[in-house]
């Protein structure tokens, strides 16, 4: 199985699986570059999957699946073009591996992932909006606990987890954690490796040395906030660290 990113509108990625001339793609923000992209593969389209329902990620649902009738749109039941309703728990298959679906919400309220794991136990994290390489999504129709806990659970995955987001942020975000961390070397290597592009997928061993989201209890984060205005006496919470961070980067 091969796993392409199809950069589309300004810096979203749409994830395409493949194998054969099989294929299934993720959060199509845009039909046009999915078409082009399988018809000049000569892949068809199998099913799409789709993490939630912001129209950067599901744009192009509705020309895809007309023209191709057959495919399965996999997502939260209620949202539109779904007719294969999923939710926490929910497994199926992919191209031969075992395919679990976690409700993360926080970002949205009704927010999940798709966890691909192989036979040799790799696993791989099609987490929409939720974790970004070095920062997480916005909250909007979540909460901040709900974002807290949702990264928290994927930092509870394997450090070899490869993780696939949905937008090319890395650089605008390891800006926002070299302002809380200066002194970080793993933010500063990571920095200078951005002008190659895609900077996706990454590893959680990675996210863990650079992505402030998933370093809430280190204390030079931890500093960083209690300048930024946290008072002392939460600096000890990690939902309370996290929100400070989360708000900070909302004015970075």
């Amino acid at each position: 199985m091969q796993i392409v990113p199809l950069p589309a509108l300004s810096d979203n990625y749409i994830w395409l699986l493949r194998q054969g001339n099989q294929a299934i793609v993720v959060d199509p923000g845009e039909a046009a570059v999915v078409k082009n992209y399988l018809a000049a593969q000569a892949l068809n389209l199998n099913a799409i999957w789709l993490t939630h329902a912001h129209h950067d990620h599901t744009g192009g649902v509705a020309a895809l699946k007309q023209h191709y009738p057959q495919c399965e749109v996999v997502g939260w039941g209620e949202w539109p073009e779904v007719n294969r309703a999923v939710n926490e728990g929910s497994e199926f298959e992919a191209f031969g591996q075992r395919v679990a679906v976690w409700h993360i919400p926080g970002h949205t309220a009704d927010h999940l992932a798709y966890i691909l794991a192989d036979s040799a136990g790799q696993q791989r994290v099609f987490c929409g909006d939720t974790l970004f390489s070095a920062g997480c999504g916005r909250v909007f129709t979540g909460t901040m606990a709900q974002m807290f806990a949702s990264l928290q659970r994927l930092n509870s995955l394997p450090q070899d987890t490869l993780f696939y987001p949905a937008h090319e942020y890395t650089a605008a975000n390891l800006k926002f954690a070299q302002a809380v961390e200066p002194d970080n070397p793993a933010i500063r290597q990571a920095l200078s490796q951005t002008a190659t592009l895609p900077t996706l997928p990454v590893s959680l061993a990675h996210e863990r040395d650079i992505n402030p989201f998933l370093r809430t209890s280190q204390l030079p984060v931890i500093t960083s906030v209690v300048q930024k205005g946290l008072p002392e006496q939460q600096s000890t919470e990690p939902l309370a660290v996290f929100t400070c961070l989360r708000e900070w980067k909302n004015r970075f």
